[in-house]
């Protein structure tokens, strides 16, 4: 038996089972409906982003894994990953030392971002402009066939140019309006995403939930949930805020064209950035466990 295994708490086939059918009706309250919508050809200016924007397939989204740190009671009909999992006269675990050299780098990579990102002062006054520089002169409007503009595009272009724009993620600004690019005060590329992702960005508290993934099936899956919804969350308010209308769909907008929609964005904004910070922390902690125990 391998003594790392030992060492850990071992959960009997009945409680990670539970965990396990826990964990799969709590995701596919999002996975069947989006099956669903896709098998009818329907789009939703929302809910779409998890296969556009992302890449992890709902399939593999639905699988349950303890994480690094837990040993099960063994069941032989347990659907567990051959490259990460061992098991071993009763047990499995997922044992951290299969980790290849370029998934280790993967982890390195992704803790360093997060470090980094989690020691940053918030930045919390972008309202949200950076959809509305994407639609700026109405060159491309990414979700015309799902969602009409709820404003006319000159109220929009107006808004843009007028205000001050300073996004800093790159996968927002990479979809700006070749128009607006001059108007953001920052030039975020990939290679600089390590310099310039902060904790207040509604894109990066979003992103924890490709992290998470990314990190699997080395974490343990209900923090991949914790992710997921609160990567849900900031979606909605990001599209919210945004020069659509998705009344349709049952969300009022928050209209940061006046005063009062940008504060109310802020508060928004704020409770994501601590429920981010929050998350975050925890994948800290898992992702230096993991690699820890992967030496």
């Amino acid at each position: 038996m391998n003594p790392l295994a030992d060492a850990q708490t071992v959960i009997s086939v009945a409680e990670w089972q539970e965990r396990a059918a826990r964990y799969r009706e709590k995701v596919k309250e999002v996975t069947v409906p989006l099956r669903e919508r896709k098998s009818r050809h329907e789009k939703h200016p929302v809910y779409d982003f998890l296969h556009t924007y992302y890449s992890f397939s709902m399939g593999r989204l639905e699988r349950w894994f303890p994480g690094v740190g837990v040993t099960l009671e063994d069941d032989p009909e347990g659907d567990f990953p051959e490259n990460s999992f061992r098991r071993e006269e009763g047990r499995a675990w997922t044992d951290a030392s299969l980790l290849t050299e370029k998934g280790r780098q993967r982890l390195e990579w992704i803790l360093n971002l997060l470090k980094r990102t989690q020691g940053r002062p918030p930045h919390l006054a972008c309202h949200g402009l950076h959809e509305w520089a994407m639609v700026y002169s109405g060159a491309d409007v990414r979700h015309r066939e799902s969602v009409p503009l709820r404003l006319p595009q000159a109220k929009i272009d107006s808004l843009v140019s007028s205000r001050p724009i300073a996004c800093s993620h790159y996968d927002a600004f990479r979809f700006f309006s070749p128009d607006a690019v001059p108007f953001n005060k920052l030039s975020p590329t990939l290679l600089t995403r390590e310099e310039n992702e902060q904790p207040g960005c509604i894109h990066v508290n979003m992103d924890l939930y490709k992290w998470a993934y990314k990190s699997s099936p080395w974490i343990a899956s209900e923090l991949l949930a914790e992710a997921l919804f609160l990567a849900i969350e900031a979606r909605e308010i990001d599209m919210r805020a945004s020069p659509y209308d998705l009344t349709a769909y049952g969300y009022e907008p928050i209209c940061v064209e006046i005063p009062e929609g940008r504060r109310d964005y802020e508060k928004h904004q704020h409770a994501l950035f601590l429920k981010g910070l929050r998350l975050r922390a925890r994948l800290i902690d898992s992702l230096t466990a993991i690699l820890a125990a992967s030496s």
